[in-house]
């Protein structure tokens, strides 16, 4: 049971820091941010937190560290390129808005993890987990398309948030709160939407890719039947 946690808990690192290194890549490449706004915020927030106000023992510092630093680099997409994803906004709102969003988000983050989690992290990151998944499936409908996303980013989050479920259920030395109904619905929870995501996002690219095919295969010539052209 300690290989797999340990094993489990080097996945979740990998695989969420895979997810964000191909956030930060498809951002870049196509000028925008590829994690939705309040999901950017709590999580900015939650990995502050538990990475300099209440940090863990052990590997999971360093994982917090560098999550939080490609935090950092995830926002800078957010301010260079977020004021194109709200045409409806005024310019100059924008800014003070993403303000507003990021200092509310760290009391809120605080405080829930004080009243539920005991100071704690569990319950805090895979409450904001779900509700984060359900964004990224907000996202691709709202945008209509697969601008700041992939296959590759929506595998990596599925498999990261997999492997932090299992390294929570195998801990040898559970703290108060992991094996609560709440954590196993979080668990599942996370499970359904991120599986969701993953297929939407298969499902649009496959079908982008049909269309762009169909657009670049060549029209019949005028007053031939279709089947003259097929030999």
């Amino acid at each position: 049971m300690q290989a797999l946690h340990t094993v489990s808990l080097l996945g979740t690192g990998l695989f969420w820091t895979a997810a964000y290194v191909l956030l930060i890549r498809t951002g870049l490449k196509e000028r925008t941010f590829g994690m939705p706004l309040v999901a950017f915020a709590t999580n900015l927030s939650w990995e502050f937190m538990f990475s300099f106000v209440r940090p863990p023992s052990g590997p999971m510092l360093v994982i917090n560290i560098v999550w939080f630093c490609f935090d950092l680099v995830i926002g800078y997409t957010v301010v260079r390129f977020g004021r194109a994803e709200f045409p409806y906004l005024p310019d100059r709102l924008f800014l003070p808005a993403l303000a507003a969003v990021l200092l509310l988000a760290y009391p809120g983050m605080n405080l829930a993890s004080e009243q539920f989690d005991d100071g704690g992290g569990a319950i805090t990151a895979f409450g904001s987990n779900v509700a984060m998944s359900a964004m990224f499936l907000g996202m691709l409908a709202a945008r209509r398309g697969l601008r700041g996303q992939s296959l590759g980013i929506a595998l990596t989050k599925l498999a990261g948030t997999g492997c932090a479920s299992l390294t929570l259920l195998t801990d040898p030395d559970p703290v108060p709160g992991h094996g609560t109904a709440l954590m196993h619905y979080f668990f599942v929870a996370c499970l359904v939407l991120d599986t969701a995501y993953a297929v939407a996002v298969y499902t649009v690219r496959r079908h982008a890719g049909e269309a762009g095919r169909a657009a670049a295969s060549p029209a019949p010539r005028a007053g031939l039947p279709v089947h003259s052209l097929d030999g």
